[in-house]
């Protein structure tokens, strides 16, 4: 049996290399279409074609949030005075100092502001480095990718009962319908007999003519078609549950397929118990409308 795979998850991967260490977070949640994106601090930039080529490889639908957390240790962190950015804030400055408007700032605010102190986080590594890098924490996406992708399977092995459950649900449903349909022919035709009687009196219509009045109204109301769709459908959505692929998509139109044919059963429905059985499959296919958003 093919593992059915959910859409939410969560997955982490650690590492460290040369003087810098790293967290990657992978979230997933429910998304009609894949949608990846990834976070991470400046200077990696090229991760994101990792986490994105990596969600695309393993999922076929849902919102994928990568996110890298990076550091570099302090006696790897080489801090340094940006003298350009420094010199932008005297030059906007001095105007105000000249006019007496502003004191001569000290050298604790000046290396206060913001940019004026790098510390070098944009990695400050030679190009063969910075590769290494990027090959070692594209290594930790693509784990913690394999960590979320363990986790919808998990999501979807739990969903698997339910929603075989409410499809037995549905199916007997159909079945007491069925049963239930077999009935309305004679019911229709009891109907037909006693409204003509009402209104022409006691001699009422030959027994013929009530016949063929009676069979139009019932091949109106017949639901034959209605329940062999519904029938089919089940069969469907069980194949779906255990074929191969993504069943999401698939399944997320079939719901729409049975609320069609649960609504003209109900709309075709000569007797209250049919429509109470029509009423109940429309709520257990919503149920499972509801369940089925869950699947990849």
């Amino acid at each position: 049996m093919r593992k059915l795979s959910g859409m939410t998850g969560f997955g982490r991967s650690e590492g460290a290399l040369g003087g810098w260490s790293w967290a990657v977070e992978a979230r997933s949640v429910n998304g009609r279409n894949l949608e990846a994106r990834l976070r991470a601090p400046p200077g990696f930039e090229g991760l994101d074609r990792v986490g994105r080529e990596g969600s695309q490889a393993r999922f076929s639908r849902g919102q994928i949030t990568i996110g890298v957390q990076a550091r570099r240790s302090e006696g790897a962190t080489v801090a340094r005075v940006n003298t350009e950015v420094l010199d932008r804030y005297l030059a906007a400055g001095e105007p105000y100092l000249l006019r007496g408007q502003a004191l001569t700032p000290s050298l604790d605010g000046l290396l206060a502001l913001r940019g004026v102190i790098d510390t070098g986080e944009d990695t400050g590594l030679d190009p063969e480095e910075q590769e290494a890098l990027l090959a070692a924490m594209g290594a930790s996406v693509e784990a913690a990718l394999d960590v979320l992708t363990a986790s919808r399977l998990l999501e979807g092995a739990a969903l698997r009962p339910v929603l075989n459950g409410l499809i037995e649900q549905i199916e007997s449903r159909v079945a007491a319908a069925d049963a239930e349909a077999q009935t309305h022919p004679l019911l229709i035709r009891e109907r037909f007999e006693r409204r003509m009687a009402e209104l022409l009196g006691e001699g009422g219509l030959p027994q013929d003519r009530i016949a063929a009045e009676a069979a139009v109204l019932a091949g109106r109301a017949d639901v034959r078609e209605e329940l062999d769709r519904l029938i089919a459908h089940v069969a469907v959505a069980r194949a779906l549950l255990t074929g191969d692929g993504p069943a999401g998509r698939k399944l997320d139109f079939l719901m729409q397929e049975f609320m069609r044919e649960a609504n003209t059963l109900c709309s075709k429905s000569a007797s209250s118990a049919l429509t109470a059985l029509g009423l109940d499959l429309k709520a257990l296919i919503e149920q499972l409308r509801e369940q089925v958003q869950n699947v990849e």
